[in-house]
């Protein structure tokens, strides 16, 4: 049976502004029961209503901070007594720290946020995931992926040493990058694909956390960035398209399939992240 998003059930985290919201639309559109999230509840809701206004379609509105793990299990508890069921999970939000902070739990905000919060969450959901074929994880990355030159340091993976905005943004896209191609080794009843949007204008960069330099080149660059409905297209089209059209590769581009970084695909090290991740929540939850 071919592939139809009519229908489906979609969860996609951070669809209150930006590229998800765009994306969460699209999909709404197309008939997918579809599920945003955002670290506040008033702004999960207007988004819902601009989703309903522009679709016709009513959306779920679910409150979600990556970076904090106790969180994401009140998340899944209350996801979890909604549905029982995810063909798509698109792993949207994203962000950048200005400066090196811990969270609540001790982990560096940007890893934990970018990275640790996704895999945990992806974690969580996988029973509702891996119970039927071809269902779906799309991880937003980036090509800045490309910046963590020589890899990952697993003696440094939160930068106590040497830290830089810039840097823990690019380790924790090509950890993202890892995460998505060790799910494909260890899943082969769920397509997963990573994915980088393009340099889009969004509320990227200038919340509170990233600091006022970050914050101050994004609005100069706003002008000039692409829309976010074109950085959805790679979401929409993976969320959507027939299983064979999407075989090219597990990394798409701005809607085109793209060979990833060798680094990026070294099966010893994605296993060896999965399982500091799952050491590093252990710890954090001990």
């Amino acid at each position: 049976m071919s592939w139809n998003i009519h229908d489906k059930v979609v969860l996609v985290t951070g669809g209150a502004s930006g590229i998800g919201l765009a994306t969460a639309t699209e999909l709404a559109r197309r008939g997918a029961s579809v599920t945003i999230t955002a670290r506040s509840e008033e702004k999960a809701e207007v988004a819902a209503d601009a989703i309903k206004n522009a679709s016709g379609v009513e959306v779920q509105a679910l409150t979600l901070d990556l970076s904090e793990l106790d969180t994401i299990d009140s998340f899944v508890e209350r996801y979890r007594s909604l549905t029982d069921t995810v063909d798509v999970l698109i792993n949207n939000a994203g962000t950048i720290a200005g400066k090196r902070h811990l969270t609540k739990d001790g982990l560096e905000f940007t890893f934990a946020a970018n990275y640790l919060g996704p895999f945990y969450l992806t974690s969580q959901l996988l029973p509702l995931l891996s119970h039927q074929p071809a269902t779906r994880i799309l991880n937003v990355s980036s090509e800045l992926y490309r910046n963590a030159k020589g890899g990952l340091d697993f003696e440094n993976l939160q930068l106590e040493r040497g830290f830089a905005s810039s840097k823990a943004y690019a380790n924790s896209k090509l950890a993202l990058m890892l995460f998505t191609f060790e799910l494909g080794q260890r899943y082969r009843d769920i397509d997963s694909f990573a994915i980088h949007p393009g340099v889009i204008r969004t509320r990227f960069g200038t919340s509170p956390e990233s600091g006022l330099a970050m914050s101050l080149m994004m609005k100069l660059l706003g002008p000039m960035l692409k829309k976010p409905e074109q950085g959805a297209q790679s979401s929409v089209l993976l969320a959507s398209a027939p299983r064979e059209e999407l075989a090219a590769s597990w990394y798409w581009s701005e809607g085109a399939p793209v060979e990833p970084e060798p680094m990026a695909s070294d099966p010893t090290v994605s296993k060896q992240l999965w399982e500091l991740s799952e050491e590093l929540i252990r710890a954090a939850r001990a």
